[in-house]
């Protein structure tokens, strides 16, 4: 175990950056420690394995409830500006993530030479969901 001392400016730095990216700060110091200490490898396409991960990329369950609590305060019209600010962060987050799953997607969809839909179907993945209230 190693124990970090980090300045107040730097946490709250990697507190803002995780909530942006809807993780944990210390998942988010790993995740940046693992990037930076990987080795360099050659560009290669990614295995099905990858893409599948790719796709099943996302919010925490502890996100998830905090995002739908603020959406519900902006129902009420409760929001305080820095509720609206983490808000608006954490919808530009899931709006990244949505890209990075449908780009995968369709990645993977090429890879097993079949219809997007299909295989939308085959991961139980609805193509045409109800219309969601991300902001």
């Amino acid at each position: 175990m190693i124990t970090l001392n980090l300045s107040p400016e730097l946490e709250h730095q990697i507190r803002i950056e995780a909530s942006r990216q809807g993780v944990e700060p210390d998942r988010y110091i790993l995740n940046a420690l693992q990037e930076r200490l990987q080795p360099k490898l050659p560009t290669t396409q990614p295995t099905e394995a990858d893409l599948l991960q790719q796709i099943n990329i996302g919010f925490s369950a502890q996100t998830w409830e905090e995002y739908h609590a603020l959406i519900a305060k902006r129902h009420a019209e409760t929001l305080t500006p820095e509720e609206h600010k983490q808000l608006i962060q954490m919808s530009s987050r899931l709006e990244q993530l949505n890209v990075t799953r449908i780009q995968a997607l369709i990645q993977l969809a090429t890879f097993r030479n079949q219809p997007l839909t299909d295989l939308m179907q085959t991961l139980g993945i609805n193509p045409h969901p109800n219309i969601v209230d991300y902001v």
